[in-house]
């Protein structure tokens, strides 16, 4: 199973990377404290410049 990263979409390696749940259940895949960080400001993926991946809802 390969893991990406919930802001950037990188892809995570097995035993490196942060997972946070939230109370709603959901859970959150970071692979740096840089995505962790841009997540927690409220920061738009498809904003950021340096993103190489952004979710599309659909």
């Amino acid at each position: 199973m390969i893991l990406r990263c919930s802001f950037c979409g990188g892809r995570l390696s097995p035993g490196r990377g942060k997972m946070l749940v939230l109370k709603s259940g959901t859970i959150r895949y970071f692979c740096s404290k840089k995505c962790e960080k841009n997540w927690k400001m409220g920061r738009d993926p498809k904003k950021v410049k340096w993103v190489k991946f952004s979710e599309k809802k659909e």
